[in-house]
């Protein structure tokens, strides 16, 4: 009898302890969310299992970046750098008015320690630049560029645009860009702003160029060009996402789903910018 009450006691006794494992391990996998979220700097947001930059990039040359200018690097990296921090740093932001982004090649090349990219509200986003050119800025900041699948999830919930009231919509109809954060209604459920309309943004997603596509249908009214993929020799296409404030490009249709793989990595356009994850 004590021998049975003792074996139902063990077995009582590991079952709590399984239990007790089991909340501690639901427990561990609260605490590791909510500090993925907490790790996320403040000029970004929890997006999955990254953290995405709030805001579409401005693009800023730092001069005697690896010595002068160390700190100022730093704090980009970290996701504390200011306008003011920039400026006093004498940091010249780039692709606002033309492609002055030379001597950083639209390759890629000679684009280490000279361009970064830095998520700020209040700023024109600087367009004009290429995917290599893109990548190169995030990658100097301590960042990258997003896949397409981290874009969508940092995208989900923004709204679709309809008549853009020039105001707090999103930048779908004006024809012109507008200061990032700007359009208080144009945000997705997680917090990122600009993810329709402003500038269409390179992903980091190649996929063979579409230069054949047959029309802009798509689901809501979201341009979705990824048809016709174009024969050998010319090369891939750089996936962009969202569409712009152009109606010449996707404009009409942008859209949380709109997405578009007819343009090269080495080419730039005044209605593309792009955006940094972590």
């Amino acid at each position: 009898m004590k021998r049975t009450l003792m074996r139902r006691s063990l077995a009582a006794g590991l079952m709590m302890a399984a239990m007790g494992t089991m909340s501690a391990t639901g427990a561990q996998a609260a605490v590791a969310l909510r500090t993925h979220a907490k790790k996320c700097a403040a000029d970004s947001v929890a997006a999955g299992t990254v953290c995405l930059d709030k805001y579409e990039a401005s693009v800023w040359r730092i001069p005697d970046a690896t010595t002068t200018n160390a700190g100022l690097v730093r704090k980009i990296e970290q996701g504390r750098a200011t306008r003011a921090d920039l400026t006093a740093g004498g940091a010249t932001q780039l692709g606002t008015e033309s492609d002055d982004f030379a001597p950083c090649a639209d390759n890629g090349q000679n684009c280490a320690n000279d361009i970064y990219a830095v998520s700020l509200p209040s700023e024109i986003p600087s367009a004009r630049i290429t995917w290599f050119q893109a990548q190169e800025a995030c990658a100097n900041s301590g960042k990258r560029l997003p896949s397409n699948a981290e874009w969508q999830t940092g995208a989900n919930g923004t709204p679709d645009p309809g008549p853009d009231n020039g105001t707090t919509d999103c930048n779908s109809a004006t024809g012109s860009v507008t200061p990032t954060g700007s359009r208080s209604s144009c945000v997705s459920a997680r917090g990122v702003f600009d993810m329709v309309g402003n500038l269409a943004e390179w992903v980091a997603d190649w996929v063979p160029l579409s230069s054949q596509c047959a029309g802009w249908g798509g689901f809501s009214d979201d341009a979705m060009c990824l048809a016709g993929a174009s024969g050998t020799g010319t090369g891939p296409g750089a996936l962009v996402r969202g569409g712009s404030f152009s109606f010449a490009f996707g404009g009409q249709t942008a859209g949380p789903l709109s997405i578009n793989g007819s343009l090269k990595p080495s080419g730039g356009s005044a209605f593309i910018g792009f955006r940094c994850a972590r």
